[in-house]
């Protein structure tokens, strides 16, 4: 392959290389996110959809049937920049932050960031830590069911599907 064909191709390969990294610490700090929920008996889904268009990294429920969201953040830029997140409060319970250990979590403490409201967790992919608690601030109680039938509905035909894919061309992932 000649050298300029090679130079051009770098910058996508780069830009994969970093996309597949950002990918791999996205689900990383998931994992170990999932891992801390369940030992609290806390059941997420990973890349929830929203009834206003946005997706949740990860949404659960506990035992007694309140709803958590989790916006995940891996890199400093992505969280700079994320001027959605507030858009998940109508739909939780609690929020938190989720973060690799190696970002600085320092910003999360400024008033943009309301600190009052969000609780922030480090995880990477075994394990987790809740480093600020996240304070409740509680669904009215049909917004709660709505929602936790929402997350029920999605779960059950995520499990359907992975188990029989031809399954997956019928219904959708639960959007509005």
């Amino acid at each position: 392959m000649p050298d300029s064909l090679i130079a051009a191709a770098k910058p996508d390969q780069d830009t994969a290389s970093a996309q597949d990294a950002f990918a791999l610490r996205s689900r990383a700090v998931c994992r170990g996110i999932g891992r801390l929920f369940a030992r609290n008996d806390i059941w997420t889904l990973t890349e929830m959809p929203l009834r206003n268009g946005r997706r949740a990294d990860l949404m659960g429920v506990d035992a007694k049937g309140k709803i958590v969201i989790v916006e995940v953040k891996t890199a400093r830029g992505d969280l700079l920049g994320d001027g959605k997140w507030p858009d998940y409060l109508d739909f939780c319970d609690r929020f938190y932050w989720g973060l690799p250990p190696e970002l600085d979590r320092a910003i999360l403490d400024g008033a943009d960031y309301r600190p009052e409201c969000c609780g922030v967790i480090v995880a990477d992919e075994y394990d987790a830590e809740i480093v600020r608690p996240a304070p409740s601030h509680p669904l009215a109680a049909a917004r709660r069911r709505l929602e936790v039938e929402r997350l029920a509905r999605t779960s059950m035909r995520r499990q359907l599907v992975a188990a029989d894919p031809h399954c997956s061309s019928w219904g959708a992932e639960l959007a509005g």
